[in-house]
């Protein structure tokens, strides 16, 4: 019999992406109850509309929501600025949180919330759904069971849209303000591959060198294009360039060499994903992902982790790796601040 339980969702009218978390609580089958916690009221009609009778409640706090509710999860969607007290609020409160990122503008912000839910056996989530689309867990299989060999390298670009940048509207949101967002492209779209290469890797970042630029030149108080070095617990070196450079769209891709072959993705491409390796007969030639890509996105990531909070089961990105993703880039920031190579973890040495 599925185990269900009550899901809160935390959010205000900045939050983002809250349309896609409303139609991924209203698939998921753990998830029986939603409680909406929206002091703006901002989103009262899209959750009515998306969720019908699975809304089971409306709160302006969550002290309100307190007093009537014991969400099992709750998500959390808002602006980086708010997002600590609140989580630490439904941490203190018992609740597994999943969390849009990156919930900080600095690292010390987070860290105790991490240390809190280990304490708690709490689990605390970021959102990084890349991590379940099919081609790249058909990647990391081909990692993991070596068809790749030792890995030596990888290189990384995750390039959006430049366009944004230009309008008024955008101007004046969160993410355009570094003392509300805590960065600009990086740590709203670049940490995204940086958790996916470890993910995909299995390895740790150590160290980083980087640099932020604001290289298009629009009143922006972020950067829109930010460059990094990566070194790994593995031995392997890697890089990323991050950055807001197109019209429109995106150019996406990872690419990871090894002793004994390589890999390519290339998200919203065809293929996803090629490799090559000399394990086996065809070593001469490319092969190419040829399976469906669906699922992906907000929608199964949020499934998952409903169901692990509801059932036990394993979570699809754990506390730690929540963390090590932040501490990658305030590292960056770091280093682009002082122009030195920075540990990962401020609490290691250089």
């Amino acid at each position: 019999m599925t185990k269900t339980i009550t899901v809160g969702l935390i959010t205000h009218k900045e939050g983002a992406h809250v349309h896609a978390y409303l139609n991924a609580l209203r698939d998921s089958v753990n998830c029986d109850r939603v409680v909406l916690v929206d002091p703006d009221h901002a989103w009262d009609e899209p959750a009515q509309r998306i969720l019908t009778t699975k809304l089971q409640g409306r709160y302006d706090s969550l002290d309100c929501m307190f007093q009537k509710e014991s969400p099992t999860m709750a998500l959390v969607t808002m602006e980086a600025v708010h997002a600590p007290p609140i989580i630490d609020q439904l941490l203190e409160g018992g609740c597994h949180v999943f969390s849009e990122k990156p919930a900080c503008v600095a690292l010390h912000q987070f860290t105790p919330l991490v240390e809190k839910a280990d304490r708690k056996r709490l689990h605390l989530m970021f959102a990084f759904a890349n991590r379940i689309a099919p081609e790249v867990k058909a990647a990391r299989t081909l990692i993991t069971e070596g068809h790749l060999g030792r890995i030596y390298g990888l290189d990384m670009h995750l390039i959006a849209d430049q366009t944004r940048l230009t309008r008024i509207a955008y101007q004046k949101q969160w993410f355009a303000d570094r003392t509300r967002s805590g960065g600009g492209h990086l740590i709203w779209l670049g940490i995204h591959w940086l958790d996916l290469c470890m993910h995909l890797t299995g390895s740790r970042i150590t160290h980083v060198t980087g640099a932020i630029a604001n290289v298009g030149g629009q009143t922006i108080g972020v950067e829109d294009s930010a460059v990094a070095t990566l070194e790994f617990d593995n031995g392997t070196l890697g890089t990323l360039t991050s950055g807001y450079f197109l019209d429109k769209g995106y150019h996406s891709q990872i690419k990871i060499w090894g002793s004994q072959g390589w890999l390519q993705l290339q998200p919203g491409q065809i293929p996803a994903l090629s490799w090559n390796t000399t394990k086996q007969p065809s070593g001469d030639s490319v092969q190419h992902f040829t399976g469906s890509t669906q699922p992906r996105g907000y929608t199964p990531f949020v499934q998952q982790a409903v169901a692990s909070c509801a059932e036990s089961g394993s979570v699809p990105i754990s506390n730690e790796e929540s963390l090590t993703a932040l501490q990658t880039v305030f590292a960056i920031y770091r280093s682009a601040d002082t122009g030195r190579r920075m540990p990962r973890n401020p609490e290691m040495s250089n």
